[in-house]
């Protein structure tokens, strides 16, 4: 880098009187949301507590010993109240940083709950006097769900405010050209993270790039561009530096400003569970777990198919009954329709589907192909003619999908993982896709909860990998969660 950044960091070292160094609006405004977040879990268990003291007698009543009454009782709820929110801000569930973003919030509410909670069986364990065990079960039982769930709530109006604009965060990014498109694409797909790209400085200040961000300056200008812009943080791409001193000398050249600096590893569609930082003699290293292809066809994630197969069987049973012979009674053909898919290491299995199409659809298709809605190797037509009016309900609603639970119980599917393809799709896989077929296809995945028939080809694919290389038993739960809300919502099907 050159000289200028060595002025910037002079400048800044000074506290130039003619900068603004003060904190941006936005991060006030953030830290003022926060308190409102603190302020309602505070009254969350207020009113949780006074609902477990007038609930607690319930519980006492079960066990053989009675609670012993003394005058102190009533202090068990404030004190457990402060407690609880002591551990809640000691644990990160404040932090500005994690608002909005990712699961620390959660983390942190389920941690600091288990942690309270321990406290407080550990104290009444060892006392002599035990008052009440119903207001400390109630009041967790209670208390846990209903932080998850205000915070689930913030987070999703907050989501919302970004989607329309508002409490946006506003980024300078530095690095090439490429490095800066690579990242309006990955930013793109998240707009609900309030990520805004307000300029860019790159090598050369070149003027015209068309990835729909103005260059601003070179990259020693990034100081007075994030001044000038009014920024909230400067995301480092790669391009940005050639050496650990000129990334040392740009984080100098922002002291002050009060700026998040984000700097972008070579490393995408990784989850974070998978990346760990080191630090060696001053150095950072990020260390990345292997993939985790070969847990997601572990006996963990089969045993839970099988479970949770016959439960949703057992619950679904009189739908299933009145869907088959609905379909059977419109033009007395075949219930089931069965189709060749491609599943775990390339072995081809018959999926099972209620029949949505007329009886001859296959022969059909040929005469459709020009009219394919969708790009790369899938076929999708949003009024394809061969759906009957009964299969057009059930494919909205994905009826039409449970019968893949027998394939669930032969081992063929799973209840979540990429979406099963025909022979003649994969066969025009390019090399990376091949990586899909290493777990069991899924009766509902990424692709499900994403954007189902409205996702193009390679969207599809880059999700069924991230799948395939950060599973996690936490993953599917919420992909099975998010389908129910997907299916209800029933958008993108057809």
């Amino acid at each position: 880098m050159s000289s200028d950044v060595s002025e910037h960091t002079d400048q800044a070292r000074a506290g130039d009187p003619g900068e603004p160094v003060q904190r941006t609006r936005l991060n006030q405004q953030i830290r003022h949301m926060l308190v409102g977040v603190f302020l309602l879990d505070a009254g969350v268990l207020f009113v949780t507590s006074v609902v477990a003291w007038y609930w607690q007698g319930s519980i006492d009543s079960r066990w053989p010993e009675p609670p012993y009454p003394f005058h102190w009782a009533p202090v068990l709820g404030p004190c457990l109240i402060i407690t609880w929110l002591v551990m809640l801000v000691l644990l990160g569930a404040y932090r500005s940083r994690n608002y909005g973003a990712g699961f620390e919030e959660f983390r942190a509410i389920t941690i600091a709950s288990a942690i309270t909670f321990g406290t407080a069986c550990m104290v009444g364990f060892l006392s002599y006097y035990q008052p009440t065990r119903g207001y400390v079960l109630i009041f967790f039982a209670l208390g846990t769900p209903l932080l998850l769930l205000v915070r689930y709530i913030d987070r999703r109006t907050l989501h919302s405010a970004r989607k329309q604009g508002r409490l946006a965060i506003k980024i300078v990014a530095v690095g090439s050209p490429a490095a800066v498109a690579e990242l309006v694409e990955v930013l793109g797909r998240a707009p609900w993270m309030g990520y805004r790209l307000v300029g860019m400085c790159v090598p050369g200040a070149r003027d015209h790039l068309e990835i729909g961000v103005p260059v601003f300056g070179d990259i020693e200008d990034v100081r007075q561009v994030a001044i000038d812009l009014g920024a909230d943080g400067v995301i480092v791409a790669g391009g940005s530096y050639s050496s650990a001193a000129d990334l040392r000398r740009l984080g100098w050249a922002l002291q002050g400003l009060d700026l998040d600096m984000l700097v972008v590893p070579s490393l995408t569609d990784i989850a974070g569970p998978r990346v760990h930082m080191r630090h060696v003699a001053g150095l950072p290293f990020v260390q990345v777990e292997e993939p985790q292809s070969d847990r997601a066809g572990g006996w963990m994630k089969r045993a839970f198919d099988l479970i949770a197969a016959s439960v949703v069987v057992l619950m679904l049973s009189p739908l299933l009954i009145v869907t088959a012979f609905v379909i059977w009674f419109q033009d007395r053909g075949p219930i089931f329709y069965r189709q060749t898919r491609v599943g775990i290491r390339g072995h081809e299995f018959k999926m099972v589907k209620f029949r949505s199409m007329v009886v001859n659809a296959e022969a059909l298709r040929a005469d459709l192909e020009a009219h394919n809605e969708v790009d790369g190797v899938l076929f999708k037509m949003a009024n394809d003619p061969r759906i009957t009016a009964f299969g057009r309900f059930i494919r909205k609603y994905s009826i039409d999908e449970l019968p893949q639970l027998i394939n669930v119980f032969k081992g063929e599917m799973s209840l979540v993982g990429p979406r099963p393809l025909l022979p003649a799709d994969v066969e025009k896989y390019e090399k990376d896709t091949h990586r899909r077929m290493l777990v069991r296809p899924g009766m509902t995945g990424l692709w499900q909860v994403s954007g189902r028939s409205d996702l193009s080809w390679a969207e599809s694919v880059r999700l069924d990998l991230y799948y395939v290389d950060n599973w996690s038993m936490v993953i599917d739960l919420v992909i099975i969660v998010k389908t129910v809300k997907a299916v209800l919502v029933s958008e993108g099907a057809y």
